[in-house]
Formats: C-alpha cells, structure tokens, sequence
C-alpha cells in the first residue's frame, strides 16, 4: 500500500501539512495508512508516560477523590479544545490533539509542587562535587521533561531511543524554556526546537493553539474541582465577573437551576464562550497579519488569541483561583508534604544509587537520572517509595 500523501483536505495555507513536515529525528518509511501527525498522535497514546499521567496530580492529589481532574484527564479536556477550535480556524487537528496529549508526559508527581521541589533539588547542586556537571543549571523544566521523555526516555522501539516524533509535535511540546536551556539544546539540534527562544519567532498556529486550550481547560476544570473539593463555593465564584456572567445567563435561560447543574451549566457556557471567541479573535489576527503560510506565521508574533476583554476576564479569573484555591491553607499543607516527599526521594537516591532501578543507576549522571526517576513517578508509588526509604508516612 502506498503511503498516505497530502493533508486532509480544507486545510488553511497557514496550517501545518504532515506531508511538509521538516520531519523527524531519525528517517522511518512513512506509515501506509495514517499521517505523521496521526502517527505521532498514536505512539504518544501508547507510550509509558501517558499511561502514567491518570495517578499523576492536577490539583488535587490523586487518593484525595476518584472524581478530581489528573493529568490524564486534563490532557484529554485540553485536545478536544483544541480540536474543536483547530477545526473551525481550519489547522491541522491530528496535530493540535498530538501536543495536547503529549504537553503534560514530563510533569513530575504532586503537580507544580513536584516539580518545584526537583528543581530546587537540581540547583542545590551549584558548588557541590560535581558527579553531575551541569545539572544545576539544567535545574528541571517540566516542558523540556517532556520532550525529553519523548525524545530520549521512552524505550520502546529497536533503531532509537524516544518516540521520535516530528518536529512539529516536539516543537509545540516545548512551548516554554529557559535561555540557558535552550542554548544547550540548540547545540545539539542546530536550528531546531529551541531556536525560537533564542532568536525570536513563534512556534505553529498548532502549536499556539494548544497553549491556549491548556489555559481555558485548567481554568475551567479547577472551578469545578474546586466547587466539588469544598474549597469554593458558587457564592465565591459571583465575584468573578467571568463565572457570574455566565451563571446569570444559566438562570435566565433555566430559572430554577441550582446546585451542581447550575454549576456546570455556568462552566459549559462560559467554556463556549471562550472558544467562539479565540475562533473571532484568531480569524482577525491571521486577516490583519497577511500571513499566508507556516514558515509566514513563524516570523510573526503570537497569532492565536482572546479578544482584549475576554484575555482580560479571564485573567482575573485566572488570579482569583490563585488567590482562593491554590493558595487554599489546605491545598498547601498537601503541596508542601509533596515537596518533602520530592525532595527527600532525590537526597535517598543520590545517597543510595543502589535503590534505583538498574537502567537508572547505571546511567553516568547520577543527578540527571535520579531527576528522571522521580519525574516519571505516580502520586502513590512516589508515596510509597518515600515511606518505603524514610520509615515515616507523610500522606496517611
């Protein structure tokens, strides 16, 4: 059979064609049946990382309740965004879902406490003996822990290490990097992902588009957590001009509505709401910036976007779940027991390579691998690991 050409049809000049992808790392036959996009979108669905991501933390640690969001379920509600928005503005949508699922695979247990704590781990390293040279100034980027878990940590084929995706999908898998880390990477792939951070310019309308979807869903599905944890309440959330909008339009239109209809209600419109309106503010971006193909919008600014208001609105929500969830006493007694159980993992491995797997322990830079490790832990192995090697239990 031969291979699968062209994109699918109705696709926007601006938008990435799979069969003019500057390709991947190392050169494989094209699949007879599915696109490289959709190939990318499959081998990340089947890797180990993305198995892992339904025992890793959103917001709330997994054991805290069977129905709070997880990575998983996250990255799933950020590609069916993203789909619905990529359709409607004419991208690629195979390649939109492939970044969603994959942006979240180098998250570390405990969510951003996990991860604050492994980079805090990595730059104590500064001014140590260094069996790891470098790694402090690594620290951990937990964007570039997904690209390398793509690129180098999953182990499932024969030729290469990684998933070997296209750079399409490995570009918008890095939508953030520090300089420092980007001058590495760009030494080893000259003109490649990082370049952009180095030398200005914007990644896909793809790639854009999934940073966007990625906020839209966490906002919208923390609500919801939150309301359902007990942390907020609706009478909260009517001082968010946002939700109480749309939680105005749900009793006009169902008067009686109460409860966790009334919230969803609200939720579910507010979430329309957002995506018709990047659809309008996008479509007028792409009109007054002429542009009229990829590498175009790669020399332009970030074209995928709210309305002013709307950007806006969404900030203040966006500061009001700081405020009342994140910073919430009880959200931080948990993150800060995280950060212990992080960090004092990364202090037992480094002091007792021997309690790594083989693969890891063998590895040359011990720091690098004990950060891997940690990284690709669930909330409760990371859990049982730590009651294991420290004899106390953090998490009851």
């Amino acid at each position: 059979m031969p291979p699968m050409d062209a994109a699918p049809p109705g696709l926007a000049p601006w938008a990435c064609h799979p069969s003019q992808s500057r390709g991947r790392r190392f050169a494989e036959p094209e699949a007879p049946t599915r696109t490289a996009f959709q190939r990318d979108r499959d081998r990340i669905i089947h890797s180990t990382a993305f198995r892992r991501l339904v025992y890793k933390t959103q917001v709330f640690l997994n054991h805290e309740g069977d129905l709070f969001r997880t990575r998983l379920t996250h990255s799933l509600e950020v590609a069916q965004l993203g789909r619905s928005i990529a359709r409607s503005l004419r991208l690629n949508e195979d390649l939109v879902e492939a970044i969603a699922l994959a942006h979240d695979l180098g998250h570390t247990p405990f969510g951003h406490a996990g991860q604050d704590a492994l980079h805090a781990c990595l730059q104590a390293l500064a001014g140590a003996p260094a069996d790891d040279p470098g790694a402090h100034t690594w620290g951990f980027e937990h964007n570039l822990q997904s690209l390398r878990v793509v690129d180098a940590l999953e182990e499932r084929y024969p030729a290469f290490d990684g998933l070997n995706l296209c750079f399409e999908t490995r570009e918008g898998i890095l939508k953030h990097c520090s300089r420092a880390n980007a001058e590495r990477l760009e030494a080893r792939e000259p003109g490649g992902v990082a370049a952009r951070f180095l030398h200005g310019g914007s990644p896909s309308l793809e790639a854009q588009l999934c940073n966007l979807a990625d906020a839209i869903a966490y906002n919208a599905h923390d609500i919801d957590d939150g309301v359902r944890s007990g942390l907020l309440s609706i009478e909260q959330l009517e001082e968010v001009p946002l939700f109480e909008r749309y939680r105005r339009q749900a009793l006009q239109a169902h008067p009686h509505l109460q409860g966790r209809r009334l919230l969803f209600e609200s939720i579910r419109l507010m979430l329309s709401d957002q995506v018709y309106d990047v659809i309008d503010a996008t479509r007028q971006q792409l009109q007054s910036s002429g542009v009229g193909s990829v590498d175009e919008v790669r020399q332009a600014g970030p074209l995928v976007g709210f309305s002013t208001n709307m950007r806006q609105a969404s900030r203040v929500l966006k500061q009001f779940l700081f405020r009342s969830l994140y910073r919430h006493p009880q959200v931080v007694d948990t993150t800060d027991r995280a950060r212990q159980v992080v960090s004092e993992l990364f202090g037992f491995y480094m002091e007792r390579p021997h309690e790594l797997p083989p693969a890891h322990a063998r590895q040359p830079l011990r720091a690098r691998a004990v950060a891997d490790y940690i990284a690709g832990m669930t909330d409760r192995f990371a859990i049982r690991e730590h009651q294991r090697l420290s004899g106390r239990v953090l998490f009851p």
